[in-house]
Parts: C-alpha cells; sequence; structure tokens
C-alpha cells in the first residue's frame, strides 16, 4: 500500500522546486557519490581492464551505500509513530510521474506559444540531444520520445521495485539508473568505468520496459484513437532493432499506438547518429501530437494506479 498512496501523492504534488533549492532531491545526492568515484577512480591513465574493474567496485559502493541507508531509514520508521506517512513521502521522491508530464506539456505549451526557439529550450531541458536545429516536428518527436521512455525509467521502474521491495528496492532502482546516465556512456572516458552501471541498467529495466509497452497497449484501448493492438504489435516488431535492449519497448509501443513514426537520425555533441524508426506512422509531428501522446500517457498511469491495490491484497493473501 506505501507504493499507492506514494503514487497518488507522487501524482498530485510531484517534488517541489523549493524543496529541491533547500536541499536538493535523493537523485542528487546519489549523483554526487558518484561523482565523487568517478573523479577517484576513472583516472584515464590506467589500464582498461583496471578502470572496469574500479568501476565494478564503485557500483557496489553506491548500490550498497543506498541499501543500507534506506534500510537504516525504514527499520527506524517502524518504531516512530506515523512513521509509514514519512515512508510514503520519501518512496514519492523516487518517482517522477507529475515531473517528467509537466515537462512534455511546457514542450507542446512552448510550441504553440513561444514558437520554436522556446520549443527547442524546453525540450532541451529534458532529452541529451543536440537541439539548436530542430524543427516544430523534430522537437514534437523528441518530447514524445523521451516521454516514452522516461515513464518506464522514471515511473514504471522505480514503482515496481517499490511495490515489490518497498522504499530500498525503489532506491537501489534509482541509483543504478543515475549511475547509467552519468557514466553508461560508451565512450573513451567511460566505456571501461561506467561497464557495470550501464550492465546493471540493461538488467533492471528488463521487465519494467516490457510492462511500460503493455501498459500502453492496454491504456490505447481506452482512447478513441489510439489502438492497443498496433502498440503491441509495433513494440515486438521494432523494439529488437533499439541500440538498448529495453527503450525500444515503450517507445515502439507508444508510436504504434498512436500512429506515430519515432526514432531515426538525430545529433548528440554535433555527432549525427542514425538509430532504427519504431513505428511506421506520420514523423511530421506537432504539438497536438505531444498532447495526444500525454493523454495516452495519463491513461497508463490510471491503469498501473489501480493494479497497485490488487498487488497489495496478493500480497497479503499469500
Amino acid at each position: 500500500m506505501i507504493a499507492f498512496l506514494a503514487t497518488v501523492l507522487e501524482r498530485f504534488v510531484g517534488y517541489p522546486a523549493w524543496v529541491v533549492d533547500r536541499i536538493g532531491h535523493p537523485v542528487m545526492w546519489i549523483g554526487k557519490l558518484i561523482e565523487g568515484l568517478e573523479a577517484r577512480f576513472n583516472d584515464p591513465e590506467k589500464s582498461f581492464e583496471t578502470r572496469l574493474g574500479l568501476g565494478v567496485v564503485s557500483m557496489v559502493v553506491v548500490v550498497l551505500t543506498t541499501l543500507v541507508v534506506t534500510l537504516g531509514i525504514q527499520s527506524v520508521l517502524r518504531f516512530v509513530w506515523l512513521g509509514w506517512v514519512i515512508e510514503v513521502v520519501l518512496a514519492s521522491t523516487l518517482l517522477a510521474q507529475k515531473g517528467l508530464r509537466d515537462a512534455v506539456m511546457a514542450v507542446a505549451t512552448a510550441l504553440r506559444q513561444d514558437g520554436i526557439e522556446g520549443a527547442r529550450r524546453a525540450v532541451g531541458e529534458i532529452v541529451g540531444r543536440d537541439t539548436s536545429a530542430l524543427d516544430e516536428a523534430g522537437v514534437s518527436r523528441a518530447a514524445v520520445e523521451t516521454l516514452a521512455e522516461n515513464t518506464s525509467d522514471g515511473v514504471i521502474a522505480p514503482l515496481f521495485y517499490l511495490a515489490l521491495f518497498g522504499l530500498p528496492g525503489a532506491a537501489v532502482y534509482k541509483a543504478i539508473n543515475t549511475a547509467d546516465s552519468m557514466i553508461g556512456h560508451r565512450n573513451e572516458r567511460y566505456a571501461a568505468f561506467g561497464w557495470a552501471g550501464a550492465k546493471l541498467d540493461d538488467l533492471v529495466n528488463f521487465i519494467p520496459a516490457r510492462l511500460t509497452a503493455l501498459l500502453f497497449a492496454f491504456a490505447a484501448r481506452l482512447m478513441p484513437d489510439a489502438d492497443g493492438q498496433a502498440a503491441w504489435a509495433a513494440a515486438k516488431r521494432d523494439a529488437p532493432h533499439h541500440a538498448s535492449p529495453n527503450a525500444g519497448w515503450p517507445e515502439a509501443a507508444m508510436a504504434g499506438a498512436l500512429g506515430f513514426g519515432l526514432g531515426g537520425p538525430r545529433a548528440y555533441d554535433g555527432e549525427m547518429v542514425d538509430l532504427p524508426r519504431m513505428g511506421e506512422g506520420k514523423r511530421l509531428l506537432t504539438a497536438d501530437d505531444i498532447g495526444m501522446a500525454v493523454r495516452l500517457y495519463d491513461r497508463a498511469m490510471v491503469i498501473a494506479l489501480a493494479i497497485l491495490p490488487v498487488w497489495a491484497l496478493v500480497g497479503l493473501v499469500i
């Protein structure tokens, strides 16, 4: 039930900006630990094998530190009056349901009100690709793609581990996912040191990514202008071609559900990368299409929320 209440709280309140300004965010705290370990151990003068081994050790430190701290907090809260309320609040900080929706809708709003320059700035806040040359369709596809992928990484995956293992499960997932986003890159600096973080992230996202694709397929059945069968068909057909073993599943499912064509060429740090296409529909997306994707997302979140009490009851019976 902690997972259900945390999801409801985060859906309506989110993580207030004034709290971030004063004390930061749990992901930021984990990021500081990762930064410190990377600065200490990722020495380019060391051999590839040595840096790979130190990366493994660093990930063990990150995971164990997160686990020990959250287990300790959870244990203390059992002896605190209304400790479960505090646990709900803490768990809600590990979900990004409201923040993701708001950030994606901000791109649609910018397209309508501020023009392409404002939209490029807005989408640049939530994607890693170069945005300076994106047109309206490029901005819209970027927003929809990040909505699909981060539904899995930012919402469903931490919620999945929260429901299974409580606060420590969600926190450890966020630690691994944060490490992957910071050091799990296939470049000269991180190929060795970040290998363990990237592989762990692939592992922990395997089930949530496919669950997210299923959620989009079911959610599409609740939308008159979406196609649930096409969502799952696109996921099965296109996801295996994605560079990531997991990211393609929610992206292809959303593309199939809405009749969009996602993926394809994009630039990172000035270098063009031609990624596989997800979905076979239209690619000239607009702000209205971003809104359509958000409506699908909203329905998927309602389904996920409805599943949680059932999950809790099954757990009590078992």
